[in-house]
């Protein structure tokens, strides 16, 4: 019987960084034969087709697509059973040629119903929760988007009864941070020392005795430090608290939905931005990301947003074979699906 392939769960908050940390780890294997799984909450996979653009090769020097998966059906903490249990056996069925996989779970997925599915028999056997790895955007805690000042939360609750509970983003973070073995405390360069100080203080509040911190910038963290921890980490699940521990099944706040907007016209990117922006400041929007046609250009456009602040660049050119077309999704809660898609679709071509 072969050893046991390592499972690296990378999970953490929209936008904090979890795929750009897999797509160093795949350019800097060292060698490693890497399968990913990538669990996108949407109907259109974005992360998916990011990881493949790096081009890792394999041993006949092809592009490895067929080791990157992508499990679309929701939450992967809902969809164990239904998706990510046979592609884990299927994954199995090839062991011999794969050194390690990297799961990049939902910015929505509670990470403990995940690693519980690798004590059922069909996976145990063949794969083991090498490691959870915590991934933290420093700016979003330090600016409050995730409202985690929990003294000024407690002070809210002795004024208003009504509010005498933790939101479920809040419960989520806290939870991705419980489970926790390593955390990468990513967009630090963002923040002046004193506040990476009081974020590295907030953080270090949910973690177990002994999981360290660390700065990371642009996912450039060695995979020797990354892989290799051997926690086993589904046989010690009781000293990683939950807020769901005593729930039998989690619901997630069901408010929280996303709206995928495609279309072939080519579009002007100030013009676009400027609308997501006023859609931003409009409608309690957590994360934008996708690709974008713009007008008079070769190279393809990525777009992630996070809260007001929205990032760009090309990641590569436009393939003869592919329809150069925009494709958003925008997740966030109670959205208004038609505003958005009027928002983002009419766009003048730039001339």
């Amino acid at each position: 019987m072969a050893a046991k392939i390592p499972v690296t769960v990378i999970t953490g908050f929209l936008g904090s960084g979890k795929t750009t940390l897999i797509r160093q780890q795949l350019q800097n294997n060292q060698g490693r034969r890497i399968a990913v799984l990538v669990n996108e909450f949407g109907e259109i996979g974005i992360d998916g087709d990011l990881l493949r653009s790096c081009q890792v090769c394999d041993e006949d020097g092809e592009p490895s697509a067929t080791n990157i998966v992508e499990l679309t059906n929701g939450c992967l903490c809902c969809t164990v059973q239904e998706e990510f249990l046979p592609t884990m056996q299927e994954l199995l069925k090839r062991r011999d040629r794969i050194d390690c996989i990297l799961i990049e779970t939902s910015g929505l997925a509670l990470p403990k119903p995940l690693i519980q599915a690798f004590r059922w028999q069909e996976i145990r056997t063949g794969a083991t929760v090498d490691a959870v790895i915590t991934v933290v955007d420093c700016e979003a805690v330090a600016t409050g988007t995730l409202a985690t000042d929990l003294g000024a939360l407690n002070e809210q609750r002795q004024a208003d009864p009504n509010l005498d509970h933790e939101t479920p983003l809040e419960e989520l973070f806290e939870d991705q941070l419980a489970c926790a073995d390593l955390v990468l405390l990513t967009k630090s360069d963002l923040v002046d020392l004193q506040t990476q100080t009081q974020v590295r203080s907030r953080v270090q509040q949910e973690l177990r005795t002994g999981v360290k911190i660390i700065a990371c910038q642009d996912g450039q963290v060695s995979p020797d430090i990354l892989l290799g921890f051997n926690a086993a980490v589904e046989d010690n699940l009781d000293a990683r608290p939950s807020h769901h521990d005593m729930e039998e099944d989690h619901e997630h706040d069901d408010t929280i939905t996303s709206v995928p907007v495609v279309f072939t016209t080519a579009v002007e990117p100030q013009a676009l931005l400027q609308n997501l922006k006023q859609l931003i400041a409009e409608q309690e929007i957590y994360r934008i990301k996708g690709f974008v046609n713009v007008a008079n250009k070769p190279m393809r456009m990525v777009l992630q947003g996070v809260g007001d602040r929205i990032e760009t660049f090309y990641d590569r050119p436009w393939q003869s074979d592919e329809l150069r077309e925009t494709r958003l999704i925008v997740i966030g809660q109670s959205l208004d699906h038609a505003q958005i898609q009027s928002a983002i679709q009419p766009f003048p071509i730039a001339s």
